[in-house]
């Protein structure tokens, strides 16, 4: 069974209001927003070399190469969802990020320069 998928209208009107009001959002705002985020990261360049994660909301496998069957996979960038919706819209700079301990990023290729910000139809890009 497929995974279901946001629909881009909806998708784009979460993601609007979700970095209009930041922290105040709604929960299921701030879900639908990040998984669409993610459901478009992982259309970009589908793949299972590196894993996405946004706890609790949601994460993406993506990246060509090698890839992992079971267990933690060896790359793998974890955020909150705030700091993801900024840097999905361009808000925030990926080494920025880094550089302020607001991602945890391990692996060799675990580095989302280049595929960040997220051409979502926002206003950021």
């Amino acid at each position: 069974m497929a995974k279901a998928r946001i629909d881009p209208s909806t998708g784009r009107a979460a993601v609007r209001t979700a970095l209009d009001e930041g922290a105040k959002a709604a929960r299921p705002t701030t879900a639908t927003a990040v998984r669409y985020l993610l459901q478009l990261l992982g259309d970009r360049e589908p793949g299972a070399t590196v894993e996405v994660r946004v706890p609790p909301f949601g994460a993406v496998q993506f990246r060509e190469g090698l890839s992992h069957t079971r267990g933690t996979p060896p790359n793998v960038v974890e955020t909150d969802a705030q700091t993801f919706l900024a840097l999905a819209d361009g808000r925030l700079r990926w080494e920025d990020a880094v550089d302020r301990a607001l991602v945890s990023a391990s692996g060799s290729r675990a580095d989302l320069v280049g595929y960040l910000p997220i051409a979502w139809g926002g206003s950021a890009q």
